[in-house]
């Protein structure tokens, strides 16, 4: 399958400023298979290895880091040559050898010569613990479930991508159902690249149901594995309760939506916990439409999404067969699905995770705030075909904004700085706003 994350691995693979670069992600969101297709792109060869297989290759960065010492260790173990400018070397799960981490400053310093590339499921976790990083000294990218159109490209309907990339609004109506119907298998499907082949060479939600829960159950043995013990508990009981959460009649994160009782303070080490493992995006409240927005960010406020919808299908045990018709998959748990396949999108489109604006009585509340270069858009979803958007209306009188959107089930209008767009070109806003 074809990832727009390959076209910045190939830019930064040609970059006269290039430094090793580091690659983020959740697990199994693809990250080894896109360093090794740039590999296989790009170079004559390509040098893996994995420190989680193979954790005696921690004895090659003890002691002094010595690069030459570390090429030569490397190239012996996975015996491929090791050749500057024509050689991938991959250093995958590195954050089992927090060594190799600290390596990745020397090899910027004193063999920028080497295309060097780190990837890591747990990063965010292990580099939020104290490990020494080499701050300046790396390029970083991650990479995410597939989007919206990757998926459509993916299964076979690049035709329909093509389509709603052209901007042509009367070809795209036309190809609207169709469209709609592709979304409805994405939000069941979801992102991640093993449930999308499946998906694309079986058309069996079975078997790709299948495919999720077994990364559910990955992810499971990394709370037990590499949180700290006093934690697991918590982090689980986080992660289960996301799918009831999101059903809450505003979706706002609430502590005892978690267990009887329970207060922030026991829990705000798991919440981050899952934020730095790449599991969960944090849509946190703002109090005013504003730049810079991290002035205006309410912390205490928040929303907690799944990092892909059809995890969070997987994950609120939701019966695929009984939905998958008619629009009732976009409506069910009052919309969540919905909510949570937009903000992925725009997770995806502005490599930022948005916010969210709800009035001081609470009586209005705009689902997304995004920026767009120096615009902060306010964002309806609508779940339903019934446009009424009250909390957006407040929100325009409020604060003028030079456009506002609504996302729903509807083609596409404009009307008094007013952009109406289809679920499905959620990835086309950045165009639309512009």
């Amino acid at each position: 399958m074809e990832r727009t994350v390959l076209g910045n691995l190939e830019a930064w693979s040609s970059s006269a400023h290039r430094k090793p670069l580091v690659l983020e992600g959740a697990r199994q969101v693809g990250k080894t298979w896109c360093l090794q297709q740039l590999g296989q792109r790009l170079y004559a060869n390509t040098l893996y290895v994995n420190f989680e297989e193979t954790p005696s290759l921690a004895s090659l960065f003890e002691g002094d880091i010595d690069i030459d010492r570390i090429l030569a260790g490397l190239g012996a173990v996975a015996g491929v040559p090791v050749e500057a400018g024509k050689t991938l070397i991959i250093l995958d799960e590195i954050q089992e050898v927090p060594r190799a981490i600290t390596s990745l400053k020397y090899f910027a310093e004193r063999a920028p010569q080497h295309h060097v590339a780190a990837a890591g499921s747990l990063l965010g976790v292990t580099l939020h613990a104290g490990v020494s990083f080499p701050v300046g000294k790396v390029d970083f990218l991650t990479v995410r479930p597939l989007t919206f159109s990757e998926f459509a490209r993916a299964i076979g309907q690049g035709g329909l991508v093509d389509a709603l990339e052209s901007g042509d609004w009367v070809l795209i109506n036309n190809l609207h159902d169709r469209l709609v119907a592709v979304l409805r298998d994405f939000i069941c499907v979801g992102g991640m690249p093993e449930a999308v082949a499946r998906f694309a060479s079986s058309r069996d939600f079975g078997d790709v149901r299948r495919i999720q829960q077994a990364v559910l159950n990955a992810y499971g043995r990394d709370f037990s594995k590499h949180a700290p013990p006093e934690e697991v508990p918590r982090i689980q009981a986080v992660w289960q309760s996301l799918p009831s959460q999101l059903a809450r009649a505003n979706g706002r994160f609430v502590y005892g939506g978690i267990a009887k009782g329970a207060r922030g303070r026991q829990y705000e080490a798991a919440i981050l916990w899952l934020i730095q493992a790449g599991l969960v995006h944090r849509v946190s409240q703002l109090t005013a439409p504003r730049l810079p927005v991290a002035a205006y960010e309410d912390e205490s406020a928040f929303k907690l999404y799944a990092v892909d919808t059809g995890l969070l299908v997987a994950l609120s045990g939701l019966d695929v067969s009984a939905v998958i018709e008619g629009d009732r998959l976009f409506t069910e748990f009052k919309g969540t699905l919905t909510e949570q396949y937009v903000c992925q999108e725009l997770v995806a489109l502005t490599d930022q995770v948005p916010h969210y604006w709800t009035s001081g009585s609470g009586g209005a509340e705009v689902d997304f705030i995004a920026q767009f270069i120096n615009d902060v858009v306010p964002i309806e979803v609508k779940a339903e075909r019934n446009l009424r958007a009250k909390s957006l209306q407040v929100f325009r009188a409020k604060y003028d904004p030079r456009v506002a959107v609504r996302l729903s089930l509807l083609p596409r209008a404009v009307h008094d700085g007013l952009i109406d767009l289809p679920l499905y070109a959620t990835g086309c806003l950045a165009d639309a706003v512009r």
